[in-house]
């Protein structure tokens, strides 16, 4: 699950990357407006932690240029801007929730977690291909009706290869989608966690396109 933290706090923000990366999440940290528009723009993401006060764009002028493009990434403002208007103006521009600082690590996860099962009840509840079944909200997987064990890399493969099922993803988008940008990654990490799939779903589950990346169905 890939997250954009947008905090210009650097204490602020390495406490929340380390405390969302406990929690499962690949995290890509960055503390400047036009800098998250790009990546935004450019990249995909599952979540956004999004601050309003930054440096050389705002954070709702980065929200409203989003929506506007017909984005619909969960975004959850976290912000020390707590007046009633400020609630109001942000959930108008787009905001799936907005909370305010000081604030628990423990109620920005819950709410974060909110945000993706809004977001899934829209979608398939079950990702499926073959007699395999991953699901996104338990963190599930099954093969033929049986549980099958994955560690939480393997589990994150399998989710993003199945949710582009009969696209070529290449190895540098898988690898964001794992490690983020600041990550040192070993060369034959993801053909680890590919080989690990395979035996566990079967040889012939997953493809590689050589040259390309990998790709189900």
């Amino acid at each position: 699950m890939r997250l954009l933290l947008v905090e210009d706090d650097p204490l602020l923000g390495d406490g929340l990357k380390l405390g969302l990366q406990a929690e499962g999440y690949t995290v890509d940290w960055l503390r400047e407006g036009k800098q998250a528009l790009h990546a935004l723009l450019t990249e995909d993401f599952d979540l956004v932690v999004l601050d309003l006060g930054l440096p050389g764009m705002d954070g709702l002028e980065v929200l409203r240029e989003i929506r506007q493009r017909g984005m619909t990434v969960p975004v959850l403002i976290l912000t020390a801007r707590d007046a009633v208007s400020d609630r109001v103006g942000g959930l108008d521009k787009g905001a799936d929730d907005y909370l305010t600082k000081p604030f628990d690590l423990e109620e920005l996860s819950a709410r974060l977690r909110t945000l993706l099962r809004r977001g899934r009840e829209s979608a398939a509840l079950l990702l499926e291909h073959e007699d395999v079944q991953l699901d996104p909200a338990a963190r599930e997987v099954f093969r033929g009706g049986e549980k099958v064990s994955l560690s939480m890399k393997e589990f994150s493969v399998l989710r993003y290869l199945l949710e582009h099922r009969g696209k070529v993803v290449s190895r540098s988008r898988l690898e964001q989608a794992l490690y983020g940008w600041d990550t040192q990654i070993e060369s034959n990490a993801l053909e680890v966690h590919v080989h690990k799939l395979r035996r566990k779903l079967g040889a012939t589950f997953i493809s590689t396109v050589r040259g390309v990346g990998y790709r189900i169905g």
